[in-house]
């Protein structure tokens, strides 16, 4: 495992010893700044422990801070260092706190205990509650608990504050967890959702909603894991999730706390993995229910935020968080623990991690692959620190964590582990790939695709970290622009999509092409893959939130799932083929593979030959040549036959590639001579390849059944493990470039 937490000691017990540095030679011209990161982060994980403990009991910060049951009472604690004096008020108490004024201690945690009334809670669960203090020029005000469980606001009011809200439910209404946690898969293909706009009606779904009716389509269509968008509490709900108000909060417009762990107990029933979008690059710059507010001294140090601009985040209009402050890291790291442990999460994606890493956030600017742009004076190493706790935690606390990075910049060592004074993630997000299908789709005439620059764009990738690939996700969703699918087909969406005529020109192009779009990035691009809700039965339009630009109206954001489920509609083509592409992953664990490699990249017949793993891929871009016979190149000798046909009838295709046909491989070259050889491959065979069609070839020795069978979830899953084999081969064949943009 790349992130084996057994091996952490190492850093610690010799801070000079950077070993990134020796899976990466390239890098040690910048060993002054890995080993000043390494000693900061050995110094505040020493501290930690010195005072806390360990890093583990650190990230226990919510049985301290917040709302808690001890013995017959209730304790409530608050850091607000710079406040002159603080209460709780709330329902239990009239909105009156002088009778439950609250206690300061040197370092500025506030403290009450409010014991039980008759045996009860003297707050009853489910009720209001404020947090007031005085700031030091007099001034009263109220604001949420930074480390509420749960917020609430009048769903009649679209700009109406949240209150926060106590909770702690009596035993019988609590839910409790029946399924384990399903193992880590091989290779993550994960499927992007946001639970408020899942459902088909224009309103918002709620959690129950979405695990009764979205997740059995997930797991229909071989996904492995499940990544969650706007879970934590954020009060305008066009902001996608991203600028969070309430870090320990679910979002109270679909469900409960409770409802949603039935959500991701119903999804590990399911043997899906379920990751939360994780946002601690900033936090929403309201003063009525957010963070901001408590930040009332005159010094940094008493703010969650740094002070003047550098706490401000000008594109986004949201306040960036001091990471070198204790009180803060204690508030973030046990963020991640709760998620981990109060609601079973399996892992989480960092949002904004390119925001973390610099203190010019990114903008303007454009990461050519320069180390100095990664390792200087504008890298924040507070952040970086930050990140590398978190990482080690996390890794400490569930070995099987997935932890992804959103990261643009293409950062060395971002997903090498922290015992080799990497950043300690597992994968970032392939995030030049969507921009590059976006540009070709918008921009260029199919003639004009570079067959070489698709590979390339594709294959930028540091090999020795992991990436997450992705044609298109929901930023290409969002209101202003288009899907993948909209883009090709546009108005001829609304009206031939129909399978009971032809097809139009337009429309047979569109789901040909979404079609090979994004298998090759699937195949091609990463260790692992992403899919945004919807995409992958083409769904049109965009997502726009309600908002005071649209009449606050709720018609764009939803899923029209009646789309897909008509069966005399073109859309279950491509839900069908990503199917498919997933099972062929299934069954033949390619993404896992460090086996790639491009025998070929053919501009003049537009057409892109690669191995990964056991497999064959054949790309044929060209918009109006088939080739017969079509000679590819590969490793192995002996009989193929196609695997995956995007041109199946099942698929929406016009089924000119025979599946009974056996494809005997040829040796090629002089024996010992590898420059001789056909395309630097020792064999080759011949293919058919239609226009703007992608063809997959097993190797027949390692075939399991026929992966365009229309079989069930449930007979799927119960094939016997011992008919499927898993390839193992050395690595070979990835770019080792310092960036993916």
């Amino acid at each position: 495992m790349l992130n084996d937490t057994s091996a952490l000691p190492n850093i610690e017990e010799n801070v000079e010893n950077i070993e990134v540095l020796n899976v990466d030679p390239t890098l040690k011209p910048c060993k002054d700044h890995f080993l000043f990161r390494s000693k900061r982060y050995v110094e505040q994980k020493t501290q930690i422990e010195k005072y806390e403990g360990s890093l583990e009991e650190f990230a226990h910060g919510y049985l301290k801070f917040g709302f808690n049951r001890e013995s017959d009472r209730i304790v409530y604690r608050e850091w607000a260092p710079a406040a002159q004096e603080a209460q709780l008020i709330g329902d239990f108490n009239g909105w009156d706190g002088l009778n439950h004024k609250m206690e300061r201690n040197e370092f500025g945690v506030w403290m009450i205990e409010i014991p039980d009334n008759d045996g009860k809670p003297s707050i009853p669960h489910n009720s209001r509650v404020k947090f007031r203090f005085k700031h030091g020029n007099g001034v009263w005000v109220d604001r949420i608990p930074a480390w509420i469980r749960f917020a609430i606001v009048d769903p009649s009011h679209f700009a109406a504050p949240y209150d926060g809200v106590y909770w702690d439910p009596p035993p019988s209404e609590r839910y409790k967890f029946k399924y384990p946690r399903p193992p880590k898969p091989v290779a993550p293909r994960i499927y992007e959702a946001h639970v408020g706009m899942s459902g088909s009606e224009p309103c918002i779904s709620s959690y129950k909603e979405f695990a009764d009716d979205v997740l059995p389509r997930i797991r229909a269509n071989n996904y492995n894991t499940v990544q969650l968008m706007a879970v934590m509490e954020h009060s305008y709900y066009a902001s996608f999730g991203y600028h969070v108000t309430n870090f320990f909060a679910v979002s109270s417009r679909s469900g409960t706390p409770e409802d949603l762990k039935y959500l991701i107990d119903k999804a590990h029933s399911l043997g899906l993995r379920v990751l939360v979008d994780v946002v601690h690059s900033h936090a929403s710059n309201n003063v009525t229910d957010g963070l901001n507010g408590f930040d009332v001294g005159q010094r940094s140090e008493d703010s969650y935020f740094h002070t003047g601009e550098r706490g401000y985040h000008k594109l986004w209009d949201s306040r960036l968080f001091n990471y070198g402050n204790w009180e803060v890291l204690r508030f973030l790291l046990s963020n991640l623990r709760w998620w981990l442990d109060e609601f079973q999460f399996d892992g989480f994606r960092f949002d904004g991690v390119t925001s973390m890493l610099y203190h010019h956030h990114g903008i303007n600017m454009s990461f050519t692959g320069d180390y100095n742009e990664y390792f200087s004076f504008s890298t924040d190493v507070d952040a970086v620190v930050y990140m590398m706790l978190a990482n080690c935690l996390v890794h400490h606390l569930l070995p099987d964590a997935t932890i992804i990075a959103e990261d643009v910049s293409g950062m060395p060592a971002l997903c090498r582990p922290v015992c080799e004074c990497g950043v300690g993630f597992d994968y970032r997000l392939a995030m030049a790939i969507p921009d590059k299908w976006i540009d070709y789709v918008k921009n260029k005439e199919d003639l004009q695709w570079s067959m070489k620059e698709i590979v390339s764009i594709l294959t930028n990738r540091r090999y020795t970290e992991t990436c997450i690939a992705y044609a298109e996700s929901h930023d290409q969703s969002i209101v202003g622009d288009k899907t993948i699918a909209f883009t090709l087909m546009d108005k001829e969406m609304y009206s031939g999509m129909s399978d009971l005529q032809p097809a139009s020109p337009a429309v047979e192009r569109g789901i040909t092409l979404h079609k090979m779009i994004h298998f090759i990035t699937m195949a091609l691009g990463g260790e692992g893959y992403l899919n945004f809700m919807g995409n992958e039965f083409g769904h049109p339009e965009w997502v726009d939130f309600p908002r005071e630009g649209n009449g606050w109206t709720y018609d764009k954001c939803r899923r029209q799932w009646n789309l897909v489920d008509s069966d005399h509609l073109r859309y279950k083509y491509m839900n069908a083929f990503n199917r498919a592409m997933n099972l062929l992953d299934d069954r033949f664990s390619f993404l896992a593979s460090g086996k790639q490699i491009v025998s070929s990249a053919s501009e003049q017949d537009k057409v892109i030959v690669f191995e990964r793993g056991g497999l064959v891929f054949v790309f044929n871009f060209h918009p109006q040549y088939t080739y017969e016979g079509y000679k590819v190149g590969c490793d192995l000798p002996g009989k193929y036959r196609v695997a995956l046909d995007s041109d199946a009838f099942e698929f929406g295709g016009h089924g000119r590639v025979g599946h009974d046909v056996d494809h005997f491989t040829s040796p090629e070259g002089i024996p010992g001579v590898p420059e001789t050889n056909f395309n630097n491959r020792p064999n080759s065979f011949k293919v058919l390849s239609p226009a703007q069609t992608c063809v997959v070839y097993y190797k027949v020795e390692e075939k399991p059944e026929s992966l365009t069978e229309n079989m069930t979830v449930e007979e799927d899953a119960a094939k016997p493990a011992e008919d499927f084999v898993e390839v193992s081969v050395k690595a070979a064949g990835l770019s080792d470039l310092a960036s993916e943009d």
